[in-house]
């Protein structure tokens, strides 16, 4: 049987699942394991709250259990790593944040990392898990473009905003990389990494990417 990666989108907008399975399509590989990307149907239309986040944790869980025996490892494909603890319990799997994995990735690039969020309110939970993981002496800053995830899908506004973010952090923070602190960011990478000149991460491409040489050399 083929050996297929699970990315689930844990809110329930679908443009945005549309832009994660654009940004891992360099990650599928011929002969690799395949990439399946999901939306979560119980999901809110995005996860911008602690409330939010809070409500997917039972149902992301109980999708990692039911795709178990189908799937090789899992991705949580939402910055706040939502239902992470409670979904690695369903499984003996891998089961990856792209929150974490953005920012360990981000390690590797530069020396001080920052994030471009979507909300002021999603910047407290970003600084908790940065504190959480020891990260603080690497982290330049957090910045959010004050977009809705429903917002995002503005091409030319969220583009303009991102790049004004991205030139902030790495002028006036000192970021060397940027974290991108949304999934559904993910279409703008590329641009956004053109017009400021340092490294971008899109976290769930880092997370497939780990995922991908878990299940490939059998971490």
């Amino acid at each position: 049987m083929a050996q297929r990666i699970l990315v689930v989108n844990p809110n329930s907008n679908e443009n945005v699942t549309r832009g994660i399975d654009a940004a891992v399509a360099p990650l599928r590989l011929p002969g690799g394991p395949e990439i399946e990307c999901m939306t979560l149907k119980d999901g809110p239309p995005g996860i911008e709250t602690q409330a939010h986040v809070e409500s997917v944790v039972q149902p992301l869980a109980r999708t990692v259990a039911a795709r178990d025996n189908d799937c090789d490892a899992f991705v949580v494909a939402c910055f706040s790593d939502p239902g992470l603890y409670a979904a690695r319990e369903a499984t003996k799997k891998p089961v990856l944040g792209i929150a974490e994995c953005g920012m360990l990735t981000a390690l590797t690039l530069g020396e001080r990392f920052g994030i471009v969020a979507i909300l002021p309110r999603s910047v407290p939970r970003h600084l908790r898990y940065v504190g959480a993981r020891g990260l603080e002496a690497r982290f330049a800053g957090d910045r959010p473009i004050g977009l809705t995830v429903a917002e995002l899908s503005d091409d030319a506004r969220t583009l303009a905003r991102m790049i004004e973010v991205g030139r902030e952090l790495r002028d006036k923070d000192g970021a060397d990389v940027i974290v991108m602190g949304c999934a559904g960011m993910a279409r703008y990478r590329d641009r956004l990494q053109a017009e400021i000149g340092v490294p971008v991460v899109e976290p769930t491409q880092a997370a497939a990417g780990m995922a991908l040489a878990r299940v490939r050399l059998g971490w």
